[in-house]
Parts: structure tokens; sequence; C-alpha cells
């Protein structure tokens, strides 16, 4: 079965589309960083792998 938009819901799709991307960059943004900083703390002397909390 084919969808069909009118113009307007294809503009509002496409705006909530750009919204997830947005936020979902930011959030990747966010993980990136405190990835990096646990890495880093990995990396000093006699640090120890931490248990996941999830």
């Amino acid at each position: 079965m084919t969808m069909h938009l009118t113009p307007d819901q294809l503009v509002a799709e496409f705006h909530d589309a750009v919204m997830e991307l947005y936020f979902a960059r930011k959030r990747i943004t966010l993980l990136e960083e405190e990835n990096a900083a646990l890495r880093a703390r990995l990396a000093e002397p006699g640090a120890e792998a931490a248990p996941v909390e999830g």
C-alpha cells in the first residue's frame, strides 16, 4: 500500500526527521565525550576497569 502525503505533511515529516537527527547527534557527542573521559581514566597508572552500570 502506498502512502500519499500532502505537501504540508511532507514538510512536517521532514521537520520531525531533522529534529530527531539533531537530538541523536547531540546524544552521540555526549557519549563520545563520556567515552573519551573513561578512556583517559583507564589510561591512568593503576587504573582498574570499573563494572559497567546499565
